[in-house]
């Protein structure tokens, strides 16, 4: 299952609480490429969309994708910000 660092919680939880528009609000991982070329797109999302697997806890929650779930299974999610204030999120392999 895919895990995030404690950074990434950290800035994900900060942005779905200043973007989201409800209390069930999460961060959306889906897929946005192709099955040759996969790429990800985060968003932040009301509510999961029908199939999402929901991952986190109180202070976050993770909507992900069916094939997005499946894909990232053995990943774990990073975050920065850098000095101007842009989000980037990082995938790494999961430790052994």
């Amino acid at each position: 299952m895919l895990t995030l660092t404690e950074n990434a919680n950290t800035i994900a939880a900060t942005i779905v609480a200043q973007q989201g528009s409800t209390p069930d609000a999460g961060l959306r991982i889906h897929s946005s490429g192709t099955e040759a070329e996969p790429r990800f797109a985060v968003t932040i999302a009301p509510t999961p969309e029908p199939g999402d697997e929901v991952i986190g806890d109180e202070e976050l929650r993770v909507f992900l994708e069916r094939a997005v779930a499946e894909a990232l299974d053995d990943k774990v999610l990073d975050a920065s910000v850098d000095e101007q204030g842009a989000v980037s999120f990082t995938l790494l392999p999961q430790p052994a």
